[in-house]
């Protein structure tokens, strides 16, 4: 999807956790007007707090369907992560979200409508910014504002990440992921789509080493993982080992799984809970050449762009 045709006009929901700080929202705003984009909200909504949401379920699928029937929308942002969308996934109706053809921007808690929407209607979306969390700040990433402002001007995105590579080579195919909490979150569940020789992209924060490779393992022990052509991991921030980690870190992890997996396992994706974030189509297509001193990964919605 390439919204460049048109001037963005971005609708903000919030379907998962309250914002705490509600100057954030005023920010964020702010700082899309100055790039010229025009945003719709419903201030109460946003800013609303039940429990630890910002509303009932039933009024947070609402503004889900308001968002996607508004002819004036062409892009949907989440306002932030949290917790939320769990209890929405069974009830939200995709084929009715895909209808309105909107490009729907999230990630974190988002992971699982963004995989959800692909899984039941093959609609893609966009792994990138919240309105709060990455534009509702004093220190905005350019990096992030960037690569996000992009998908309005080109058809593709690229980025040349330096890394001593143990696998040389190329490959294309379908590109997806996000979250791996939330990902892992849905296996064995009709929500997690069912894709063979894709990139796996992956990211997570607050997670211990150990307990990332516990979540891998069970995307091994439930067959994704082997099914994939790559495993691009991106950043995995916020954490701190502890005495009984006894030094095992996420290099530790990463090792591991280039040893054990078979399939090119690449790290360091500016990705993920973090200030600088690329944005990555999920349900795109990616192209990756790595030589020894790094990869390069170009990235489009549309896998004719990539020829």
């Amino acid at each position: 999807m390439n919204t460049s045709a048109t001037r963005p006009v971005i609708a903000l929901v919030a379907p998962s956790a309250f914002l705490p700080d509600i100057e954030a929202l005023d920010i964020a705003v702010a700082t899309m007007q100055e790039q010229g984009w025009t945003v719709k909200y419903d201030e109460a909504q946003l800013l609303g707090r039940f429990q630890r949401f910002t509303a009932p379920d039933a009024e947070r699928l609402a503004a889900l369907y308001a968002a996607a029937e508004d002819p004036e929308v062409n892009v949907v942002m989440a306002l932030r992560g949290g917790y939320g969308l769990s209890r929405l996934l069974g009830d939200i109706d995709f084929a009715r979200i895909a209808a309105g053809n909107k490009l729907w921007v999230g990630h974190s808690d988002f992971t699982v409508f963004q995989l959800g929407l692909l899984r039941h209607a093959g609609h893609a979306s966009l792994a990138g910014p919240m309105a709060a969390t990455d534009f509702g700040i004093t220190q905005r990433s350019s990096f992030t504002l960037q690569h996000f402002r992009r998908w309005f001007e080109a058809p593709d995105d690229t980025i040349h990440v330096p890394l001593d590579c143990g696998w040389q080579g190329e490959l294309r195919g379908l590109l997806w992921g996000g979250n791996l909490t939330m990902l892992t979150h849905l296996v064995g569940s009709r929500h997690l789509p069912r894709i063979d020789g894709g990139i796996l992209f992956l990211e997570d924060a607050g997670e211990l080493p150990f307990r990332l490779e516990r979540l891998l393992y069970q995307l091994w022990h439930a067959d994704v993982l082997q099914t994939q052509q790559a495993l691009v991991l991106g950043q995995f921030s916020e954490y701190r080992l502890g005495p009984r980690d006894n030094g095992y870190d996420l290099p530790d992890v990463i090792a591991h799984w280039q040893d054990k997996l078979g399939i090119p396992v690449l790290s360091g994706l500016p990705h993920g809970h973090v200030a600088d974030k690329l944005s990555l189509p999920v349900g795109g297509f990616a192209h990756i050449q790595a030589e020894a001193t790094g990869y390069r990964m170009r990235y489009a919605f549309k896998e004719e762009v990539l020829t």
